[in-house]
């Protein structure tokens, strides 16, 4: 989606949400950054930073939370719920959104399981099990 670097990543998001304060015109991918960004009203002074952005860090360690990051995952959901891709997760989140009120509520209980199941891909360097993700989301579909 954006590459693998974490700079060029960030430049993406600051530089979306430039344009929309300008009211200049986005691209398809800088509508949906800024569409996520627009529900994280707590990010906006952070994004209003410009270059000073680009270099800070969060510990998780410290219960931070890595705002590009947590932007990122909504991002890869939504682009997950266009392919539906793994199969039944546009199921599991319409269960998940009629079940916590909203589609953003969802996509915040799926982070979760998103995160972990890429957390176990990048300890053992093996792709994400879709699978073992799709029974996650289900699980929390079911038992929330």
């Amino acid at each position: 989606m954006f590459g693998s670097d974490r700079g060029q990543l960030r430049r993406q998001f600051v530089e979306a949400w430039e344009k929309i304060q300008q009211n200049r015109p986005l691209s398809e991918l800088e509508a949906l950054i800024t569409d996520i960004i627009a529900l994280h009203p707590e990010y906006h002074d952070l994004l209003g930073g410009g270059e000073d952005t680009l270099d800070l860090d969060w510990q998780p360690e410290q219960g931070e939370t890595n705002p590009f990051l947590h932007m990122a995952m909504h991002i890869a959901i939504r682009e997950q719920l266009g392919a539906n891709r793994p199969a039944g997760i546009r199921e599991v989140h319409a269960q998940l959104a009629a079940r916590h009120g909203d589609t953003h509520a969802a996509e915040h209980v799926m982070l979760e399981a998103l995160g972990e199941t890429l957390w176990e891909a990048q300890r053992s360097g093996l792709p994400p099990d879709e699978t073992l993700y799709l029974e996650r989301l289900r699980k929390l579909a079911t038992d929330s």
